[in-house]
């Protein structure tokens, strides 16, 4: 078993408005992200399944042409290869599990 303090990863910037803390074991990918209001993430797919659960905060959330609001309380689940996007409507704090695990964000 291995205890990861997450107090004690830096966080990356990623592009201006969107930073993280990155969690990998074998299989996946955690990711605790902060994304400012009105940031906006370009549509975009990846090969990893991935689970979207927003903290804090609102998100619109755009997955294969369908728009939704993500918000406490929603988690949305995105299979491989399906295009998304997404746009800050508040501050929000959002944690992303990916498996296979991302290679790109070790």
């Amino acid at each position: 078993m291995e205890s990861i303090d997450l107090n004690k990863i830096k966080e990356k910037e990623i592009v201006p408005g969107c930073s993280a803390r990155f969690v990998h074991s074998d299989n996946i990918t955690i990711a605790y992200w902060n994304i400012k209001a009105d940031y906006i993430l370009p549509e975009h797919t990846h090969p990893q399944e991935q689970i979207v659960n927003v903290i804090e905060g609102k998100l619109e959330l755009t997955i294969g042409g369908k728009t939704h609001l993500a918000e406490p309380g929603k988690v949305f689940i995105l299979p491989p290869n399906i295009k998304h996007a997404g746009k800050g409507l508040t501050d929000c704090r959002v944690i992303d599990v990916f498996y296979p695990a991302r290679d790109d964000y070790k």
